[in-house]
């Protein structure tokens, strides 16, 4: 009659299963979702580079359909006015800038999916199902 109730229990979470977590076993949690929480940020900020990026391209495109001699260019917080090459040509130094930015940003953020994937692994071999390591999206 005991080996029903132990092949019952086996594989579901058992509250008063003995789990010891060590200070060191707490550590790596903690920089866990030190980790993802930096992932998220990083998410929003691709996704407001990668805006600042098409709104560069779309200003590109615009600028070619203007009939004026002079364009001005937001460099800070002024306008300054130029002539069409070197606007387009500002315009381009900015996108390349925002490019590299955003390619920063998903280097970074792969660096720490990488270092997450690792602790990952330690924590679910340390814990098994008694800990949930899962993102909700």
């Amino acid at each position: 009659m005991s080996s029903k109730t132990d092949s019952k229990n086996k594989g579901t979470f058992q509250p008063d299963s003995d789990v010891h977590i060590t200070i060191d076993d707490q550590m790596k949690i903690n920089k866990f979702a030190n980790f993802n929480a930096k992932v998220e940020d990083l998410k929003e900020e691709l996704k407001v580079r990668q805006n600042e990026l098409k709104n560069l391209e779309e200003a590109g495109d615009e600028i070619e359909l203007m009939d004026e001699d002079t364009i001005p260019f937001l460099i800070g917080e002024v306008f300054v006015s130029h002539d069409l090459p070197r606007t387009q040509e500002l315009l381009a130094e900015a996108k390349e800038k925002k490019k590299q930015e955003i390619e920063n940003i998903q280097k970074l953020s792969k660096d720490i999916q990488d270092k997450m994937g690792d602790l990952k692994a330690h924590l679910y071999g340390r814990f098994g199902s008694n800990i949930y390591l899962e993102n909700d999206e």
